[in-house]
């Protein structure tokens, strides 16, 4: 359904720092800045870019918006949640894990601009 994904920063270091870290812990690439300095990332089929608003006001989290990482599984669950910690984010949310009357693994970040980012394995 979607094609990509574009999230404002306002610091494009630490937010590309943040996405190599958590995304590289999916198996993508490094992200690749254009000239523009708008940073894109793809794997899997989907992509996902960092910008600066166009506007030229702060970025802002979408409040009540998350966006989703598909992981193969629970260690790449926390692995994607220990980067992203690891590289400026902050955990919200409960700690990463099972979830109650669900088969779903989970763990949620914010991003250094302060998106929520969550990363979840559905067992098949």
């Amino acid at each position: 359904m979607f094609s990509h994904i574009f999230v404002g920063a306002n610091d494009l270091n630490a937010s590309k720092r943040f996405y190599d870290a958590v995304l590289g812990a999916l198996g993508a690439k490094p992200g690749f800045t254009d000239e523009k300095g708008r940073t894109f990332w793809s794997h899997g089929g989907s992509s996902l870019g960092i910008t600066s608003p166009i506007d030229g006001q702060p970025a802002t989290h979408a409040n009540g918006g998350t966006i989703g990482f598909a992981c193969s599984s629970p260690e790449q669950v926390e692995a994607w949640h220990a980067a992203g910690v690891a590289n400026g984010g902050k955990s919200c949310e409960s700690p990463p894990g099972a979830r109650a009357g669900t088969n779903m693994y989970l763990a949620y970040l914010r991003d250094p601009a302060g998106n929520k980012l969550c990363a979840m394995h559905r067992p098949a």
